[in-house]
């Protein structure tokens, strides 16, 4: 059985078990936090789609720990006009483990 779901306008394909990074939430580490945005539920073979969300559909997840991402560049150039601007952004993410889908 697996899901997919929205959170921080992306999607993702979780399913029970599973550990994943998505953008971060406002909840502390060791807490339960809910999902009511499920796009579909595939169980025992059977895909159920939303329209555009499934209803009483849910997805718990615990929350493992908080942190950001690697270091990307960010570079500003125009040519021939001496314009540079350089500058580095990290991501903030949440690490989650799937505990439970109901649907």
């Amino acid at each position: 059985m697996y899901a997919i779901i929205e959170t921080g306008g992306k999607q993702y394909r979780v399913q029970e078990g599973e550990t994943l990074y998505i953008e971060k939430l406002p909840a502390a580490a060791g807490e339960t936090v809910e999902i009511g945005k499920v796009l579909a539920v595939v169980k025992d073979g059977e895909l159920v789609v939303g329209a555009p969300f499934v209803q009483d559909a849910k997805v718990l997840f615990k929350v493992v720990r908080h942190g950001r991402g690697k270091k990307i560049i960010v570079y500003k150039y125009k040519a021939k006009k001496n314009y540079r601007r350089k500058q580095g952004h990290r991501q903030a993410f949440t690490q989650v483990t799937v505990e439970k889908i109901e649907a």
